[in-house]
């Protein structure tokens, strides 16, 4: 999200015609991506994987995060980028049950919070969209489907779904409401060619 800050700002000057230092600015943007490519892949796993923070070895098995579905949506790789596919396949196989998503793994990232993790619903959206973007449409309809059926009596989801369906978290959890939205549209144009 750091890059993707630096590049919003980058575009809005741009486009607005805003003071600022642009050499700078893309030098920074730069860099992080450059960190990002060079630390957050991990090239034996053939995925990306969240990055140890306090700089130790990267772990010979990666440490998934569900939130990287969102490197396409943000511009960061191309949907069809074969390291983005990678991570795809790797979610598929450690963070999605029956198309639900858990975020990551506690016990490779424990995270200081007791009791279990649920699915978390943002995660399942993002999912689907990743799945959409990336031509995958079948399974994408279908994980968007069945998340329609873990929704309340009035269509509202919570943050998290437990694995026997109960809503967990906050509830109703507003951006898991956009990522609905963002995934149901780009699903449909991507289902209308």
């Amino acid at each position: 999200m750091t890059w993707v800050a630096v590049e919003r700002m980058i575009r809005v000057a741009r486009q607005r015609g805003l003071p600022c230092d642009l050499n700078r600015w893309t030098s920074v943007r730069d860099a992080v991506y450059r960190q990002i490519m060079e630390h957050g892949w991990h090239e034996g796993a053939r995925t990306f994987s969240q990055r140890i923070a306090d700089g130790s070895p990267v772990p010979e098995a990666p440490v998934l995060d569900a939130s990287l579905l969102l490197m396409p949506m943000v511009k960061f790789v191309a949907p069809t980028d074969p390291r983005f596919l990678g991570l795809l396949d790797a979610v598929r196989d450690r963070l999605v049950v029956d198309s639900l998503v858990f975020r990551y793994d506690p016990e490779q990232a424990p995270d200081g919070l007791d009791g279990t993790e649920g699915t978390f619903s943002i995660c399942s959206f993002w999912w689907v969209e990743a799945l959409a973007r990336t031509g995958q449409l079948e399974e994408a309809r279908l994980a968007l489907e069945k998340m329609f059926t873990y929704s309340s009596h009035v269509g509202l989801y919570a943050e998290q779904i437990g694995l026997n369906g109960e809503h967990l978290g906050n509830f109703p959890q507003a951006f898991t409401h956009l990522a609905l939205i963002s995934s149901a549209i780009n699903l449909d144009r991507c289902l209308d060619g």
